[in-house]
């Protein structure tokens, strides 16, 4: 099926040209390609549009889940009739397995799994087998193992109305899918059973689950079912079922596993023995025993992934199955935030090798455990071909490869190549990363085409970079909140970084006894709660928001007309050429944009800032010119708070399906706060992490006394 792009919106401004440039160059073959847009200028839907054209699974990935949620919706209403995926790490929370020999401390993996991310794991493996038309938005979780492909396509079960099998002969195919049976408390990964007919809840469907009706030893009917009521939904005349888990292994490969595991261990052990580690060699053994007769009885085992290399024939060393295995060997690869996204996948290596090194030198685990890892640099490069990467600041890596004038990438040993760039060079410029085995491919000038980098300046709303203008250090906090005060009392956001996280909460305090509305943002504040206070600022809840590193990337503040970075001059990860242009764009949506830098000297980074907004600008203005246009600043409507307790119809029936509202004068305070909590956890499993933070408030205003509803009684339909 081909890609279908639906929106009203059409290609303004630089998007035309930029579609086509990219769009050729993807067709010529070329593995590089960089588009430079600006915040404001519609890179998504470029994205979108190329996706459109060249008409081949994608694969999007960005640095964290949020902005990748972000992606997700977006291309949801992009590609209706398509499938949009979601593929990030499932973990609410996680703590690695991990041994400090310094104190004798073994820490043993923890973790928690979101079941709503699981489900959306599952489907989009199930898409990526069984579609053309798939689109998944990843984190770099999509360089992690996995189980096999072929084993996992292989496990699949087709079922078809008239297909001779038996009822017994199914239940153990999906119980050999890792399905549980439960006829009580049915949900997904579970299958029931009443007299010949068998319901199945696939783990990869939220509400709909599959009725299989048996005649004798044949199957007479397939129809899909809401989970809640039982209702049919439609009958089909075939069905797939995929496994339940995304690490699976059929019985024959885990019996030869095992054997393999035994002999390892064995091995192992005696090396240990004849060093006289006979600690470590006592704690291998235990270890290894007690998970082979688990894997043995159960199928399974706790930390069964470090055993991955031996579950799937791999041989030592060899990479492991990712989510890129799952895709056609033809395939999209687009890198949001690519200065961001590009060095967390080359440092994921490097991490997880260090750590599971101590635990192998130590006797936790067997050496076949280090294969159970991320991907090299070297190894995804291979693995993507083809590569669209996306920022309004594109890093080293990005543009040496994608310059138009890319010759000769790999330079040879100790030698300089004919850019002036040794080996070390690259290495120290992030152009090949760190956890590379090898230099990445080099462009080839004998294929058609040529790299590039196509530039997305001009914003359709006509707005131009804000202004910058530079003042001396001293007295920055004074002018800070006199600039804070001149905005504020037209109505205007501000944001203001620092480079600390105790400067971000002691300038809070500061500027709160001055008399002004402030709020601060880092990274100890968890993810919820930093939505609820971007919120909070859009609405005016508050005028001012300091912040470190956060306030960069993906944030959309069209209320937001000032920005100050205090300590400009203080060159370094936090004030580099990247975090300046990045931070003073989150003033490029609002027609007053204006970027104040706190600085006593022009350091590399802020002139090339002053640089780059300055050809921008000018770029801007010559289009606006030219074609008439009135700059315009952006508009997006905020999110209020729930009213809960109106007494509109459109507030009632905001609170549940399950109560109704009578004008009585007790209030059933308990019942409701018994919903709205279960309202909040589904809010935050389906992503949506405003409506949670919402009703986290709702809840502790009716808990502390300070809601004031209107005097209702709340009770259940019978």
């Amino acid at each position: 099926m081909a890609f279908q792009l639906v929106s009203d919106y059409r290609p303004q401004g630089d998007q035309g040209q930029a579609i086509e440039k990219l769009v050729k160059s993807i067709e010529a073959g070329n593995p590089h390609q960089t588009l430079l847009g600006v915040t404001g200028s519609g890179k998504t839907y470029t994205m979108a549009s190329v996706i459109e054209r060249i008409g081949k699974p994608a694969l999007i990935m960005s640095h964290n889940k949020t902005l990748a949620a972000q992606l997700y919706s977006e291309f949801k209403n992009f590609f209706p009739h398509n499938a949009v995926e979601y593929f990030v790490s499932y973990f609410d929370y996680y703590q690695p397995e991990a041994y400090i020999p310094r104190t004798d401390t073994y820490i043993e993996k923890d973790s928690s799994i979101n079941d709503e991310i699981e489900r959306l794991r599952l489907s989009s493996m199930g898409s990526l087998l069984t579609r053309e038309d798939t689109i998944v938005i990843a984190s770099v979780s999509c360089i992690y193992g996995l189980g096999s492909p072929e084993d996992y396509e292989g496990m699949m079960i087709p079922v078809w109305v008239g297909q001779e099998i038996g009822r017994d002969e199914l239940l153990e195919s999906l119980v050999g899918l890792l399905f549980e049976r439960n006829d009580i408390a049915f949900g997904r990964g579970k299958f029931r059973v009443r007299g010949d007919v068998v319901e199945v809840h696939p783990a990869y469907l939220d509400e709909t689950a599959v009725r299989v009706e048996f005649f004798g030893d044949e199957i007479d009917r397939i129809t899909t079912i809401d989970t809640l009521t039982g209702s049919m939904i439609e009958a089909v005349d075939r069905y797939t079922f995929f496994p339940a888990k995304q690490f699976v292994t059929p019985g024959d490969k885990m019996k030869k596993a095992i054997v393999e595991i035994r002999k390892e261990a064995d091995a192992r052990v005696a090396e240990f023995e004849s060093q006289g580690k006979l600690i470590e060699a006592q704690r291998l053994r235990m270890r290894t025993d007690y998970d082979i007769e688990m894997m043995r009885e159960m199928g399974f085992c706790q930390g069964i992934e470090n055993y991955s290399r031996h579950l799937t024939g791999r041989p030592p060393g060899a990479r492991p199955y990712t989510l890129l295995d799952f895709f056609p060997d033809d395939y999209l690869t687009l890198i949001d935030e690519s200065h961001v996204t590009i060095p967390q996948v080359g440092g994921m290596y490097e991490g997880d090798r260090s750590r599971k090194t101590v635990l192998v030198d130590h006797g936790f685990r067997l050496p076949s455990a280090l294969d159970n890892r991320p991907l090299r640099f070297d190894e995804f490069m291979k693995m993507t071909r083809q590569r669209l990467y996306v920022s309004a600041t594109p890093g080293p890596f990005e543009m040496v490869n994608s310059r138009a004038d890319n010759r000769s990438f790999i330079p040879v040993k100790g030698r300089k190549d004919d850019r002036g760039f040794t080996p070390f060079d690259l290495k120290r410029m992030n152009i090949i990363p760190s956890g590379s085995a090898e230099p990445v491919e080099a462009f080839d000038p004998t294929r058609p085409g040529k790299p590039l980098v196509v530039e997305q300046i001009i914003r359709p709303t006509g707005l131009l970079d804000p202004v910058l203008e530079l003042r001396p250090l001293k007295g920055q906090i004074d002018e800070t909140i006199e600039l804070c005060r001149q905005r504020i009392e037209i109505g205007e956001r501000v944001l203001v970084t620092t480079l600390t996280k105790k400067t971000a909460e002691d300038l809070s305090e500061y500027l709160q006894n001055v008399g002004l509305k402030v709020r601060y943002i880092h990274a100890d504040i968890d993810a919820v709660e930093r939505v609820e206070i971007l919120r909070q600022l859009r609405a005016a809840e508050f005028d001012i928001l300091v912040g470190i590193n956060l306030l960069r990337e993906g944030l959309d503040l069209p209320e937001v007309s000032l920005v100050c970075i205090l300590d400009a001059d203080k060159e370094g990860f936090l004030r580099n050429e990247t975090s300046l242009i990045q931070t003073a764009g989150r003033a490029a949506r609002h027609l007053n944009g204006k970027c104040v830098l706190f600085c006593d000297e022009v350091t590399d980074s802020i002139q090339k800032l002053l640089d780059v907004t300055e050809y921008r600008r000018t770029r801007q203005q010559e289009h606006n010119e030219e074609h008439g246009i009135t700059p315009q600043s952006v508009k997006r409507a905020v999110q209020e708070s729930l009213q809960l307790y109106s007494n509109q119809k459109e507030g009632a029936e905001k609170l549940s399906r399950s109560l109704v509202a009578e004008d009585e004068e007790v209030y059933d305070k308990v019942r409701v706060i018994a919903e709205l909590e279960k309202e909040m956890r589904d809010a935050a499993a389906k992503l949506e992490f405003e409506r949670a933070a919402h009703l986290r408030d709702q809840i502790a205003q009716l808990k502390d006394g300070s809601a004031k509803p209107a005097k209702k009684k709340v009770r259940y339909r019978k």
